[in-house]
């Protein structure tokens, strides 16, 4: 099975990061992982909390181990917090990224992954823009080595799933009662699946997803979402709201696709928007942000934005998950 054949072919993803005993080996998705699975990484994961400004939680747990981040796409948030969540737990952390390796050279990435192992690299965190390249590669790894998805194509982010799930779980706690608004570009958002995925196992009551309809996703990889193409309809009666990055380049340059002062008009997050959601609902943005295009400014700087907030949670979430993996691990 060649690299570039879409998600559906591969085979099933949530079986594959799990071991003989069910356990937790690889993250590779949310889809298909159970709500006890889902809810112990965010226990996990809430306890390497600390207050805002207090020392960060650290642990021993992987001292001795290596964590290497391979990313083959650009990267802020998601490689800076798996760099420091690797170092607070005690890990040697190696970065590697597309224009310092040898794949930029023609080299295949197996080749790359085999070369790794041989300088005993134990956590291999891949981004990648080829859709099944971290299964791909948990594929073929040695028994003592755990593949973590740090982004995949448009098809799936678990760790970014996870603190999204874990903030809106700090703020609103049942799930069960949740309407949560997700607003963007949602056809080619590995964002928004995760946070689908996680969302619909922990039992939330309503998914929304909103955008043009050239940026709507096929009915048929969202089931049990409502798809809208109103902002006022998907904002009535919320309580979480997030808004996904919109790339520059698709901005009035497809049809179906408004220009910037167009899609905000219509699109666009806004304190007066935001007055159709519930009185108490959060705004959330996975970063990085396009202010003025996706969200207004001072929306994304107010009392109901969590954004500084998930990103610190996305630091313990990615400690919980590199804990997890490992003392799967330790087990074999």
């Amino acid at each position: 099975m060649k690299l570039g054949d879409s998600a559906e072919n591969f085979e099933n993803e949530a079986t594959l990061q799990l071991d003989s005993n069910g356990e937790l080996r690889h993250l590779l998705t949310l889809k298909g992982l159970d709500k006890a699975t889902l809810t112990q990484l965010l226990d996990e994961a809430e306890q390497y909390l600390t207050s805002p400004g207090s020392v960060p939680a650290r642990s021993r747990s992987l001292e001795g181990r290596t964590v290497g981040n391979l990313f083959f796409e650009p990267s802020t948030r998601t490689r800076a917090s798996f760099d420091l969540a690797g170092k607070r737990l005690g890990a040697d952390v190696l970065n590697l990224d597309v224009n310092t390796s040898s794949r930029k050279k023609g080299e295949s990435i197996l080749d790359t992954i085999y070369t790794l192992e041989a300088m005993q690299v134990d956590f291999m965190v891949v981004r990648d823009a080829g859709a099944g390249v971290p299964a791909y590669i948990a594929r073929h790894v040695s028994d003592h080595v755990s593949v973590l998805n740090a982004g995949e194509a448009d098809i799936s982010h678990p760790t970014q799933g996870l603190l999204d799930l874990l903030t809106i779980r700090l703020h609103k706690v049942d799930f069960g009662e949740l309407i949560v608004a997700i607003v963007g570009d949602i056809q080619h958002s590995r964002v928004a699946m995760s946070a689908l995925h996680g969302l619909q196992t922990l039992g939330v009551a309503e998914v929304r997803l909103i955008s043009p309809p050239a940026l709507a996703p096929d009915p048929e990889k969202v089931p049990g979402a409502r798809i809208m193409d109103s902002l006022d309809d998907g904002l009535r009666d919320a309580d979480v709201v997030m808004a996904l990055r919109i790339q520059r380049e698709r901005i009035g340059n497809l049809d179906g696709i408004p220009g910037i002062d167009e899609y905000f008009a219509n699109f666009g997050l806004s304190h007066k928007r935001m007055k159709i959601a519930k009185a108490d609902a959060i705004v959330m943005h996975p970063g990085p942000m396009n202010r003025g295009i996706e969200i207004e400014g001072a929306l994304a700087d107010g009392p109901s934005s969590v954004i500084t907030e998930q990103v610190t949670n996305g630091v313990a979430v990615r400690m919980a998950v590199l804990d997890r993996v490992a003392k799967t691990m330790g087990t074999r």
